[in-house]
């Protein structure tokens, strides 16, 4: 069986259980590799959003009604169809989004076990127990929120979405999903799919592909309680700001500019091999991304050498042509943005001393030795391959250099200590920590999320941190008999 044959999601978003035109017409999606229309998919509007919005209210009443493990069900076979058609949508993945073939893959193997680890979320615990000065049972009990609005990014469609809408929809919600427009078959159609053919009732999932306006709409709407938003820090505050000013939450995964700490005892060749994957991995378009290379001074200038000489090998091109270690950016704005910050740090005194040059949309592995501290490329999120490497003397001015940036996401310390490692961590404020590794990992079990201007900290992953963001609690008391007030 084909799950993504155009004929059947062609021009349409998806509301109330059918594939219908949208209110926002039609928009291409692009290979970025070659610059062809993949097909035409549908964008919503406004009022698309709003009529969602009720038949999500009501259909996710009946849904939260089911018996758990019924609700489990559907997440245990929405894994397994995950893993079925995994070839089929790791080619959408290859050319829509243009990652190489591995990290499609693996984008399949955390999303298929985000939906086995979600199918126990409905027999959880639901609640506690509380003690009470009154002679009653007293109870905080975890209810769903109601209906959820997931807005997702481009860069890892498949992890970033389904990272809430899997437990979202198993602690009994109904979830809007509005992926990013330039990749709204990988990041959504995929999705409605799947959990279609898994067994989903109507109007649980719905898909609002769309831009700012559909963004704006789903966070405003009063019957859309929680807002789980992935993407850049700018557009992050604010989705904060204005679901604060509707008393709503917003789980913020933003930004980040990772740190990489080489100490003077670590092994140059495994942390340059560490660093080349955790640098160019899909051009350097994660979040997670080594940002800032901070290296020994004993170490350095080997470091930059073989850093440099390993960004000059790697093959840059069509990941759906041949094997290629890199594949093209997202789109023109994402390559100039990149290629800007580049030679800005270029011409404030960086040593380029790899890549810098692009062709279309293949932007070449780049290496920046000892980059100014106010470049740009150095102190911002770069999102493309680029790796600004810059020397330290000991510990004290590494974790100065580390903490000396407005994210704290995802940290990576190389060091043949690994406790001196642990020790240098707690003194580095991020919300994801790896010794002896780089910083672009990701376990559906594991919590995620970043401090500063990384997110609001609220956490993907586990059971705590999904019951925690997709369900309210509630106090409840029982009485054998009516309470007596002196009036």
């Amino acid at each position: 069986m084909t799950l993504l044959d155009p004929q059947d999601f062609a021009g349409r978003i998806h509301v109330d259980g059918a594939w219908v035109p949208g209110g926002g017409g039609t928009t291409p999606s692009l290979e970025p590799a070659t610059g062809k229309t993949l097909v035409e998919v549908g964008m919503a509007d406004a009022d698309d959003v709003a009529r969602a919005a009720e038949g999500a209210a009501k259909a996710q009443r009946a849904w939260a009604a089911l018996p758990h493990p019924a609700r489990a069900a559907v997440l245990r076979r929405a894994g397994q169809l995950w893993e079925e058609h995994a070839e089929e949508i790791s080619g959408w993945n290859v050319r829509e989004v243009g990652a190489v073939p591995p990290l499609a893959g693996f984008a399949l193997h955390v999303t298929a076990a985000e939906c086995y680890e979600a199918s126990a979320l409905p027999s959880a615990t639901s609640g506690s127990v509380l003690t009470s000065e009154e002679p009653r049972l007293s109870l905080a009990q975890r209810v769903p929120v109601g209906v959820v609005g997931v807005i997702s990014p481009f860069n890892v469609p498949l992890i970033l979405g389904i990272r809430a809408v899997a437990p979202a929809l198993a602690l009994g919600n109904a979830v809007l999903l509005k992926p990013d427009p330039r990749t709204v078959v990988t990041g959504g159609v995929t999705m409605v799919r799947i959990f279609e053919e898994a067994g989903l009732p109507p109007g649980v999932l719905q898909l609002l592909p769309g831009g700012g306006d559909v963004g704006q709409a789903l966070v405003t709407d009063p019957r859309v309680r929680v807002i789980a938003f992935t993407g850049s820090t700018r557009a992050g505050r604010s989705v904060g700001e204005l679901a604060g000013k509707h008393l709503k939450r917003a789980h913020l995964e933003l930004g980040g500019n990772s740190a990489f700490l080489v100490r003077h005892d670590a092994d140059v060749d495994e942390a340059v091999n560490l660093a080349t994957w955790g640098a160019f991995l899909h051009q350097g378009q994660i979040c997670m991304t080594v940002g800032r290379h901070l290296v020994h001074e004993s170490l350095y200038e080997s470091y930059v050498d073989e850093l440099a000489a390993k960004a000059e090998s790697m093959h840059v091109g069509d990941p759906a042509a041949g094997q290629v270690h890199l594949g093209p950016l997202i789109d023109e704005t994402q390559r100039d943005r990149v290629h800007g910050l580049v030679t800005d740090a270029v011409a404030k005194g960086a040593d380029l001393r790899a890549g810098g040059t692009y062709e279309g949309l293949f932007y070449r592995p780049t290496v920046l030795a000892n980059p100014p501290r106010d470049a740009a490329a150095y102190c911002d999120e770069v999102f493309g391959p680029v790796a600004s490497v810059v020397p330290f003397r000991d510990d004290d001015e590494a974790v100065a250099l580390a903490t000396d940036s407005e994210y704290g996401l995802s940290l990576g310390i190389v060091t043949a200590d690994a406790m001196a490692g642990y020790e240098l961590a707690q003194r580095i404020p991020t919300g994801i920590v790896h010794i002896n590794d780089q910083t672009v990992n990701d376990e559906a079990n594991a919590p995620f999320g970043g401090v500063g201007s990384s997110g609001t900290g609220s956490r993907h992953g586990g059971v705590e941190a999904n019951v925690e963001a997709f369900t309210e609690t509630r106090w409840i008391t029982v009485r054998r008999r009516p309470g007596s007030y002196p009036f």
